[in-house]
């Protein structure tokens, strides 16, 4: 395990001395709608010049087959065998400073409660509270129509708009547990042409 995390630390070090990829953090939380990881990340890794890695939830796993997944994917098990001394990086600040862009794509009703109060207690909340607010944070909520007609859930998502992140707004379908409304996760075409939009502009020669 031990090699693992230096292995690990090494691919920081040598991303973060890189500029030649535009580096995005995907946070998967557990709605039904993390079964389109694999999609999502396949097509982002389709941008150009782009780098991507996972941070999920324990819950977000239940929906998605790792090896479906192109990219490396980090959960609150590497968190802690990652950090073994008091001279060893940490993990949530290392994936902090190596990403461009955090997109969280689902982001349950669990989770959005969680950063609208200042709560981290998973690795994915941790990179969030140790987030750079001059960088973009882009979050895709998906819950039951239900969850997502409750009055706590348009104040918190209020909440992340006024941190500064943006909203990639939920849309109205028939929803896996048999419900019809809004609640659903945008479509992975809608995330990614929003991605695409935060990529660096090629310069212009003349």
């Amino acid at each position: 395990m031990q090699q693992d995390a230096e292995a690990t630390c090494s691919t920081f070090d040598s991303a973060a001395s890189s500029n030649s990829h535009f580096r995005i953090l995907v946070g998967v939380t557990g709605s039904v709608a993390a079964l389109k990881l694999p999609l999502l990340t396949t097509r982002l890794l389709e941008l150009p010049g782009v780098e991507v890695r996972v941070v999920t939830t324990e819950h977000a796993t239940h929906f998605y087959n790792p090896a479906e997944v192109p990219v490396r994917i980090y959960s609150d098990k590497d968190e802690w065998e990652f950090w073994k001394q008091r001279s060893d990086p940490v993990l949530h600040i290392e994936l902090r400073r190596w990403a461009d862009l955090l997109l969280i794509a689902p982001l349950d009703a669990n989770t959005l409660g969680k950063i609208a109060s200042g709560i981290c207690d998973n690795l994915l909340t941790c990179v969030v509270r140790a987030w750079e607010q001059n960088r973009p944070l882009l979050f895709c909520p998906a819950m039951n129509t239900a969850m997502w007609q409750h009055p706590i859930t348009a104040k918190q998502v209020a909440i992340l708009k006024e941190f500064g992140y943006i909203e990639v707004p939920c849309i109205a379908k028939k929803l896996v547990c048999g419900d019809e409304g809004k609640g659903a996760m945008a479509e992975v075409s809608t995330i990614v042409d929003i991605v695409r939009e935060y990529l660096p502009k090629p310069s212009v020669t003349s």
